[in-house]
């Protein structure tokens, strides 16, 4: 087979064809498509590889390659575009007639330079053009040369070492790393006494959270005799505190045998202190930014805190934020504990969400009506009962707290929670440029906690709004009537529930419940509208409650076209005082209501099943059914929270819910209500709004209403 590959393929952005590399003194191949199929080979790639067949795949062509990660470069570049270049790396695979034995044992070695790019061909697909240049000899050479230099570089590196050390503190250890001279610097910055650096004293003054660590990782750099041994720790300093350097030791050799070790100490204190600040700030940056409310976004900030400023520290939400108007004199100040984090080991803390009155003179109240921080340092175990929440004065001291900072959160010009960080145990009391970063950290967290707190506005405003709507069931003769509504228990979110009950005057009692779908702040609005809508539609005309939904499909569709969708049941009990009662009813895409004899048979109401609210064409009817209600019945509306689960259909709630009320029958209506809203408590994602109505069982009349929600 010819060493050079001919065919009509073409660089498409040249429009070269590709015969033209057949001469080039370099190796050329060329594939194409998704597998990097060989193309094309010139005569000097063939030299290089030998006969590689054209068609086969680049993992199967280079199947005896023992660098199979050269591989991965070329792919690399083919599926990122990026150009990938190497000099002078190894290549190893065995002939072209050993590889067809698999004759792994007279592969040789070589050494290559290379280029790979993406290009496109004629077609229009896309490919890999390689250019290889075999530098076996060159490397051979220098390898030599480099062997020769080796030793000159060596005393290179422990001259440029040496001569860095000079002005620093710098001692001399024998072979097995014990220190044999030391030098005045040392000793000035340590304080150690010359009888107690020598040997392994000098360990001494490292940090006990790092003394142990690098007592191995010297001893492992004396066995394993590195270059350069580096290592950083925090050393101590005269006056008893901790500044961070980096060790540096070189061997100096004699004969081939370390005879010493030449270390020298560098202070980098202000090089990690601007390393951490970078990385701290990185940190609370993101994890701020990526939380969805302002008590997690409190959280992940504590979490940036601890352990690397503080051992603990509380964030406490204010109950009322604080303007600008603030006085010293204002009078008590209500915080709530809402995040809380503290470093791994120490005893668990108090409880969150826990209120506590802050007295006016307090440091806490001072510093949100200041806007300034303030920084106590104390005996441990001694925190002065104005420093710190009542509530964890006792806990700091039990775990020995000598230091701590009071840091108002200011967004959009108020005060809204304090953070409360302190230290304990060996550890030095908070800095001054600890308290500067930890101020930094908090005003960097401004723009992310400005929407998480504006979104928390928006849910209290919502939630206001939702509960204002709430009404208690009226007091109706005969007739016991009670309802209630139980916010999600997995979201600070806002649902659109609601249930509705009045007396009309024709005597009829009205019920209704629904739903409007989202958990926001138009939903709230939404269900505000159309709740009132339906009230005054109902109170309008005395007719069917199919109709009166007719009425209030078509005013949503003038009025309001865009709202969200909105499901309910509006029912009316009829009949005369003393019975027999009447359930005339209508329902739009909302579950049925559900009809309970006081024998414990239970049905679900679905004669009057309709599509949701303005789901109908203005000139279509909506159903209505009417169904007596037997003596001492129940009937449950309900929103789809008290029977949805995320892992089941929803028939199997409404079954479940079926079954359970049947066995409810004859408990109080207060007690068939909190009996069935317990277990979706525990396990349901979304608001539940229920409204129950007793009939009188016989002989029975006026009977009380249940417990208002």
């Amino acid at each position: 087979m010819s060493p050079s590959r001919r065919n009509e393929e073409k660089i498409a952005s040249s429009g070269l064809p590709l015969d033209v590399f057949d001469t080039a003194p370099v190796g050329v191949g060329v594939y194409r498509g998704d597998r990097l199929v060989l193309a094309y080979t010139n005569h000097a790639y063939h030299e290089i590889f030998g006969d590689r067949p054209l068609g086969m795949p680049l993992r199967e062509l280079f199947a005896d390659l023992r660098e199979q990660a050269d591989l991965d470069l070329l792919e690399d570049a083919f599926h990122t575009g990026r150009t990938a270049r190497a000099s002078a790396i190894p290549f190893t695979v065995g002939g072209a007639s050993d590889a067809a034995r698999g004759d792994a044992a007279r592969a040789t070695q070589r050494y290559l330079s290379f280029s790979a790019s993406r290009i496109e061909l004629a077609d229009h697909e896309p490919g890999l053009l390689l250019v290889v240049v075999e530098e076996t000899e060159q490397v051979t050479a220098a390898e030599q040369t480099r062997v020769l230099a080796e030793e000159r570089r060596r005393a290179l590196l422990r001259y440029e070492s040496l001569t860095t050390a000079l002005t620093q503190q710098v001692w001399v250890s024998d072979s097995e790393g014990q220190v044999i001279e030391h030098s005045p610097a040392w000793e000035r910055t340590t304080g150690q006494p010359p009888e107690a650096i020598r040997g392994s004293g000098w360990l001494d003054s490292a940090h006990p959270d790092d003394r142990d660590e690098l007592a191995r990782s010297w001893r492992r750099a004396v066995a394993e005799v590195p270059e350069v041994f580096q290592y950083a720790f925090r050393l101590r300093q005269a006056d008893g505190g901790y500044r961070h350097c980096e060790l540096h030791a070189v061997p100096v050799r004699e004969g081939g045998r370390v005879r010493e070790w030449v270390s020298a100490c560098t202070d980098v204190e202000e090089r990690w202190l601007a390393e951490r600040r970078s990385s701290l700030i990185r940190r609370a940056s993101r994890a701020v930014s990526e939380s969805p409310t302002a008590r997690e976004a409190f959280t992940v900030l504590g979490s940036v805190l601890v352990p690397a400023l503080a051992d603990e520290c509380g964030i406490y939400l204010l109950s009322e934020f604080s303007g600008p108007e603030c006085k010293p004199d204002a009078g008590p100040l209500a915080v709530e504990r809402g995040a809380a984090v503290a470093r791994p080991g120490l005893p668990p803390g108090p409880p969150l969400r826990s209120e506590e009155v802050i007295s006016a003179r307090h440091a806490m109240a001072r510093v949100v009506c200041e806007r300034q921080p303030r920084h106590a340092t104390f005996p441990p175990g001694a925190v002065p009962p104005d420093f710190a929440a009542p509530g964890t004065v006792a806990w700091l001291n039990r775990i020995g707290a000598h230091s701590g900072a009071l840091l108002p959160v200011l967004v959009d010009g108020e005060v809204v929670a304090v953070v409360a960080a302190y230290v304990c145990g060996d550890r030095d009391p908070l800095s001054p440029a600890d308290r500067d970063l930890m101020r930094e950290l908090i005003e960097r967290a401004h723009a992310p906690l400005s929407r998480a707190l504006q979104l928390q506005r928006t849910q209290q405003v919502a939630r206001a709004l939702q509960h204002s709507l709430l009404t208690p069931p009226p007091e109706v003769s005969d007739l016991a009537l009670t309802a209630r509504y139980l916010a999600s228990p997995t979201a600070d979110e806002v649902g659109g529930d609601w249930y509705d009950s009045f007396v009309l005057r024709d005597g009829a009692t009205v019920l209704i419940i629904g739903d409007v779908a989202g958990h926001d702040l138009d939903a709230a609005v939404t269900m505000s509208r159309t709740r009132n809508m339906l009230r005054a539609l109902a109170v309008d005309r005395e007719e069917p409650p199919g109709d009166i939904l007719r009425r209030l499909d078509v005013n949503t569709l003038v009025l309001s076209p865009q709202e969200s969708t909105t499901t309910c049941v509006l029912a009316r009990v009829e009949g005369p005082p003393g019975g027999p009662w009447q359930l005339n009813y209508s329902v739009a895409g909302h579950p049925p209501p559900l009809l309970v004899t006081r024998e414990g048979t239970a049905c679900f109401l679905d004669d009057a099943q309709d599509v949701l609210l303005g789901g109908l064409f203005p000139e279509e009817p909506r159903k209505s059914s009417v169904r007596p209600l037997p003596l001492g019945c129940t009937l449950l509306l309900y929103t789809d929270g008290l029977v949805e689960r995320p892992d089941e259909d929803l028939d199997q709630g409404l079954e479940r819910l079926r079954r359970h009320a049947a066995t409810l029958a004859d408990e109080p209506l207060d007690v068939f209500c909190d009996v069935l809203l317990a277990h979706p408590a525990q396990t349901g994602r979304d608001d539940i709004a229920m409204l129950a109505l007793r009939l009188p069982a016989p002989g029975e009349s006026d009977v009380h209403r249940g417990e208002r929600p």
